[in-house]
């Protein structure tokens, strides 16, 4: 396990990375220095064939209350300040939205505001009995970002990201669940239900996986034309991998796969 204090980070043997914000006294809130090392994270991992799916969630039983509002005298009070916490926040969350593997947010306890919004950028959320999820944006004076607006919208669809932004509530689990915010429950816990969809998901191919999150990530953006080469790059490149080969040995010897990424 690394340890850099406020962020941890950890990797098994399956190829599944475990990335928990650590600050567990303020629930998690994300200060600015842990958004920057989140960037650095999940920017670290884009090129990794070692690394098959990472989760992303926090300790002390919370996932994140949000962005550590106590740094904001100090870190917002000017114009250039703002600018700077703004880039560190989306840098923070293109990283973990555009890794090219499969991401997993483990919420237990709060997931608010800030913490949501890294939320929303994986690809599956997890949660359990604990989970509380909102954005608190309408009770703060503040507009919600574009980009997290965006992963918001994609996620539970237009009438209910006006509710979660327009009434500024603590979903319980069970609505998180009903408008799309909570994919699977865990009733041992929301990390132990992520870990064993990570499992799931690592014994597949990673080269098939990474086209598939290329294809449907243009498709929701609108941006096919102008990712149609990578797309067709990858389509290649599964086609001509041994991950390909193995899967048809494997079926025709009726034995499982063992995908490599290559």
């Amino acid at each position: 396990m690394a340890d850099d204090a406020d962020v941890l980070v950890e990797h098994d043997a399956s190829g599944i990375a475990t990335v928990t914000l650590h600050n567990p006294t303020r629930r998690n809130a994300v200060t600015f220095a842990m958004w920057c090392k989140l960037a650095e994270i999940f920017g670290g991992f884009r090129d990794r064939a070692d690394v098959r799916a990472v989760i992303l969630t926090g300790s002390g039983g919370n996932f994140s209350a949000g962005a550590d509002i106590s740094e904001f005298p100090r870190l917002r009070s000017t114009p250039e300040g703002i600018k700077a916490y703004g880039e560190a926040g989306h840098a923070a969350t293109i990283a973990i939205r555009d890794l090219p593997q499969p991401t997993l947010a483990a919420v237990p306890g709060y997931g608010v505001g800030g913490g949501c919004g890294l939320a929303l950028a994986c690809d599956f959320r997890v949660g359990d009995e604990t989970t509380r999820m909102g954005i608190p944006a309408a009770k703060r004076g503040i507009v919600y970002s574009v980009l997290d607006s965006q992963n918001l919208l994609r996620t539970v669809g237009l009438p209910r990201a006006k509710l979660v932004l327009y009434s500024a509530r603590l979903f319980p689990l069970h609505a998180c669940r009903a408008m799309g915010l909570i994919d699977e429950v865990g009733e041992d816990g929301a990390l132990a239900a992520a870990r064993r969809l990570a499992q799931e998901l690592a014994a597949c191919a990673p080269l098939s996986q990474r086209g598939a999150k290329l294809t449907l990530e243009a498709l929701a953006r609108e941006d096919v034309p102008a990712r149609m080469g990578e797309i067709m790059a990858a389509q290649k490149r599964a086609a001509d991998s041994e991950d390909y080969r193995e899967a048809t040995a494997s079926f025709i010897e009726k034995r499982r796969p063992v995908f490599r990424g290559r």
